[in-house]
C-alpha cells in the first residue's frame, strides 16, 4: 500500500490566490532553455492550463491607446501646375444569371459511353465519336 501526501483545507476559501511577482517567477521559468511546463506546474501544485493561461496574459503585449489627430497641412495652388485628367468609370460589368449545366449521356455499347454537355458544338463531337469509335 502506497502512502500519498493529502492537502486538508480546512478554510472556507479554497481558492489560492497569486501575486504578480509569484506569477512572473513562474511564467519566466518556462521561458528556460530545457524546461518542461508541466514539471513547472506540477512543482507549483496549479494545472497546466493555469499556467499557460498566467503566460497568456503577462505576455500580451497592449498597443498604445492613441487618440485620433488631425493635421492640417498647407496647400499651394499654382497655375502652372500640369493638368490632371479625371479617372473614367470603368463600365459596368453584366453578370448574367448562371444557367443550369445539363450532361448529355451517349450509349457506345459494351459499357461505353460519353457524357458531354448538352451545348457541345457539333463538329466537334463528331470528331470526338470518331476518335472513340476508330473512324479515322
Amino acid at each position: 500500500m502506497t502512502k500519498h501526501p493529502i492537502e486538508v483545507i480546512t478554510s472556507v476559501e479554497r481558492r489560492r490566490h497569486w501575486s504578480r511577482e509569484d506569477k512572473e517567477r513562474l511564467v519566466a521559468a518556462c521561458f528556460e532553455p530545457d524546461a518542461v511546463i508541466s514539471e513547472i506546474a506540477r512543482a507549483a501544485g496549479i494545472h497546466v492550463s493555469q499556467l499557460f493561461r498566467w503566460r497568456k496574459e503577462l505576455c500580451r503585449i497592449e498597443e498604445p491607446k492613441t487618440e485620433m489627430t488631425t493635421t492640417l497641412v498647407p496647400v499651394i495652388v499654382s497655375e502652372t501646375a500640369p493638368a490632371v485628367s479625371p479617372v473614367q468609370p470603368e463600365p459596368p460589368t453584366t453578370s448574367y444569371p448562371r444557367r443550369k449545366r445539363s450532361d448529355v449521356t451517349i450509349e457506345l455499347g459494351r459499357d461505353r459511353r460519353i457524357r458531354v454537355d448538352s451545348d457541345i458544338d457539333t463538329e466537334a463531337l463528331g470528331r470526338i465519336l470518331d476518335c472513340v469509335l476508330g473512324r479515322r
